[in-house]
């Protein structure tokens, strides 16, 4: 039961019992409600901006998970895409430069990345610019992939290609060094044992017993066996593919025949003195897109350092030629 209050009348000095309209009650109830509103919107407003419920904490911490994460993928990104340019720099800088392949250019391996915003669709959120960005290196190291991948295809086919080239260009001796008695005359002028007069020497004479081994000193096919050929005596040609050709005369007898494949070291012949020759040597040639060309640059197969200077040093000696 509500507490009954009174005023003091003076006229009729007494005390009279206050009786509240329901007009007045009403009102003070309108007032409490307004104001009671009132104090609540203010409330929620500042404790939105100044405490956070616990769904929105969840979602503040899921955001800065997300933004972590994609801060530890652009990391990663920038670290792949460091280590593909430093593979792209020693694919042009070695690898095609040694397969005498063109370089790729630059704008070859970032093409397509210019132009139209192709990631304005990551505009309008919050880390807009770490996703955008972050996109954009994936793209770029996707790109960059495909492209090095071509290259990679591109060079393992030119390596294969070197490679049967490497075995068949002529690179080794075709006398083994323990069966020489003298490596008698090189490449250019040289006396001729019969006029005696000066002309130039087209091959290398390797002095040696009759019968001593002559090795193939490169891949290829066997194009000639024969005798047919004036001064050459008993000799054979082989084509090593690539222009070369690799001659051995004045042999005593083969060990091959015409279009036999051999391979660099097979033993082809044995060496005599057929033909236009004073004495039992191996009279060898190498031929480059039908040019004779000086045999004293491919030795590097199966000569040291010091036993290839020696060689030059003996084949650059103007002397007398045995054929």
């Amino acid at each position: 039961m509500g507490k009954v209050k009174y005023y003091y009348d003076s006229e009729t000095l007494s005390y009279r019992k206050i009786e509240r309209k329901k007009r007045t009650t009403f009102k003070y109830a309108v007032v409490f409600l307004l104001a009671a509103a009132l104090f609540a919107f203010f409330f929620v407003i500042i404790a939105s901006n100044f405490f956070e419920s616990p769904k929105e904490r969840q979602l503040v911490r899921e955001n800065e998970n997300l933004k972590f994460q994609y801060e530890l993928l652009d990391k990663r990104m920038e670290d792949a895409l460091a280590a593909l340019e430093n593979v792209e720099e020693r694919d042009n800088a070695i690898y095609r430069l040694y397969f005498e392949a063109n370089p790729i250019p630059e704008e070859q391996r970032r093409a397509g990345f210019g132009g139209v915003n192709r990631y304005k669709k990551y505009e309008g959120y919050d880390n807009s610019k770490l996703i955008a960005e972050t996109n954009k290196k994936l793209d770029i190291i996707e790109k960059a992939i495909v492209v090095q991948s071509k290259s990679l295809d591109e060079i393992k086919i030119l390596a294969e290609d070197k490679e049967q080239f490497l075995e068949a260009i002529p690179a080794i001796q075709p006398v083994n060094n323990e069966n020489l008695t003298r490596m008698a005359s090189g490449y250019g002028y040289r006396t001729d044992p019969f006029t005696k007069v000066r002309k130039f020497h087209y091959g290398m004479d390797f002095t040696a017993p009759r019968g001593t081994p002559i090795y193939a000193t490169g891949d290829g096919i066997v194009k000639r066996a024969d005798n047919s050929s004036t001064g050459y005596g008993k000799h054979i040609r082989i084509d090593h593919g690539y222009g070369y050709v690799s001659l051995y005369a004045h042999l005593y007898k083969y060990n091959v025949r015409v279009n036999q494949r051999v391979k660099r070291g097979d033993l082809i012949g044995f060496v005599g003195s057929t033909g236009r020759s004073e004495a039992p040597h191996l009279h060898y040639e190498i031929f480059k897109d039908e040019e004779r060309i000086n045999p004293i640059n491919f030795y590097y197969g199966n000569l040291s350092a010091k036993e290839f200077n020696e060689l030059l040093e003996k084949a650059s000696l103007e002397n007398q030629s045995l054929d």
